[in-house]
């Protein structure tokens, strides 16, 4: 738990929001504090991981301090509507800023960013042009070259749930077993150490999220990596979001509603999306020039959803496959 944590088991009084999130406190802070600075409303925090968070709400029940939600990756999000901790919004602001895609069917939870999972490759061993999709990483001429994080990280149970949407648990399972043959070695903890092991030689191709490539090009301009777009003869990159939603016993509903609208403003766009390297999910709103500088990219048009509602069938089928 850190940043902006005071009291937080007590009622925010009227112009205070109180936020529960598990994004950085680096990252959120500076835009609750232009926020507060635009509006005079002030914002009282806590972080920590998704899981801990939705099982706070559920034990504090109608008793929650908590205005709003904010995390990463709409399972998680999909999740804490499942469980009922979420209310349905209806906002012409927000059904104008963030696509259909973005956003929660019943409205229950909106896009703030977009992230891109998609393919890094080494610059030194490998032709771009005999890369193509993730399916074809389960092709036998990867064997012994690709790296993985590990199946554990929600970021891989939604690229695998969308999969399954797309092509089928059988197909699915088929080229899951595929990258399982085709691993060069463990899997890894996160995408970093996975870019690492490329640079190193112990790899030649990994699926990642474009914000971690961004970071370690930022940190090394001569990173000997590259992206690829996946996918874009067929479904596109696989897209999540980070995201956010007001909590079903928020104690301000109409302040909560007001911020959330604001969020989706292109001022607040780009503070959320230009500090982690992400995509503002507002279409006004251009990325940072660093991200733009990856180029353009077709990215599955599939509501983000389905990242909650075939997760648990997608740590299954990653489960059956080997996929540690």
């Amino acid at each position: 738990m850190a940043g902006g944590l005071w009291g937080c088991s007590e009622p925010a009084e009227q112009n205070e929001l109180v936020v529960y999130t598990s994004r950085n406190d680096h990252l959120i802070k500076p835009v609750f504090d232009a926020y507060t600075e635009s509006t005079g409303v002030q914002i009282r925090y806590i972080t920590d991981n998704a899981a801990a968070l939705t099982a706070r709400l559920q034990a504090e029940g109608e008793r929650t301090p908590a205005d709003l939600f904010i995390t990463v990756d709409a399972g998680n999000l999909w999740n804490a509507a499942n469980k009922d901790l979420l209310q349905p919004v209806e906002s012409v602001v927000l059904n104008a800023n963030v696509p259909t895609a973005l956003t929660d069917p019943d409205k229950r939870w909106f896009g703030l960013t977009v992230r891109a999972r998609t393919i890094v490759y080494s610059r030194d061993r490998v032709d771009p042009a005999t890369l193509s999709s993730y399916e074809d990483l389960a092709d036998p001429k990867w064997k012994g070259r690709l790296c993985l994080r590990t199946s554990k990280k929600v970021y891989n149970q939604s690229l695998v749930a969308t999969m399954i949407k797309r092509l089928g648990e059988e197909k699915t399972e088929e080229i899951v077993r595929g990258w399982v043959g085709n691993l060069a070695t463990d899997v890894f903890s996160n995408d970093t150490a996975l870019m690492e092991a490329i640079v190193a030689g112990q790899c030649d191709v990994g699926i990642v999220n474009t914000y971690y490539y961004g970071r370690m090009k930022r940190d090394n301009p001569q990173l000997p990596l590259a992206l690829f777009w996946a996918n874009q003869d067929s479904s596109g990159v696989h897209i999540n979001i980070s995201g956010a939603a007001i909590t079903q016993h928020a104690p301000h509903p109409e302040q909560a509603k007001a911020l959330l609208e604001w969020m989706t403003q292109p001022a607040a766009q780009s503070l959320l999306a230009d500090r982690n390297l992400e995509y503002p999910v507002n279409s006004a709103v251009k990325p940072a020039d660093e991200v733009a500088s990856w180029g353009d990219f077709k990215s599955d048009d599939l509501n983000v959803s389905v990242a909650g509602e075939l997760q648990v069938d997608a740590v299954k089928l990653m489960d059956r496959a080997g996929y540690r």
